[in-house]
């Protein structure tokens, strides 16, 4: 008898790997309006652009509302050139997982240190080794 063998199956991080504990009746999360051009996935962290209010991808270089964290992206979402509605994002009353959060490449230790105290500030735990 012959067995058959199968390459094993790697499963990227999927929303109980970010989102710890959250708030009953979906409290802890926004639907949000997403700016143009942005690709985020589980676990951005994302900034609320001041001018429009949208949605879009943490940049702590940034000086138009990006540089503050406003959130973590709860459903990957990808716009064109035109905003998108549906972004779903937890942004009060919840707590997530260090592991699992997307930083920009041109986060500092400084950088990330900051944008988790202003993600506790809205009531957004990020606890390590979760």
């Amino acid at each position: 008898m012959r067995l058959t063998t199968y390459p094993p199956v790697f499963e990227g991080p999927n929303l109980g790997d970010v989102l710890k504990l959250e708030a009953d009746h979906l409290y802890s999360r926004d639907q949000v309006t997403v700016a143009p051009n942005q690709v985020l996935v589980l676990g951005q962290i994302v900034g609320r652009i001041t001018e429009t209010g949208q949605y879009a991808a943490f940049d702590p270089t940034a000086t138009d509302g990006r540089e503050q964290a406003a959130g973590v992206v709860i459903v990957p979402i990808t716009t064109n050139a035109e905003p998108s509605p549906d972004g779903i994002v937890v942004v009060r009353h919840a707590t997530v997982s260090d592991r699992y959060l997307v930083w920009p490449r041109t986060a500092t230790p400084e950088h990330r240190i900051a944008a988790v105290q202003q993600l506790r500030a809205l009531g957004v735990l990020v606890r390590q080794g979760a």
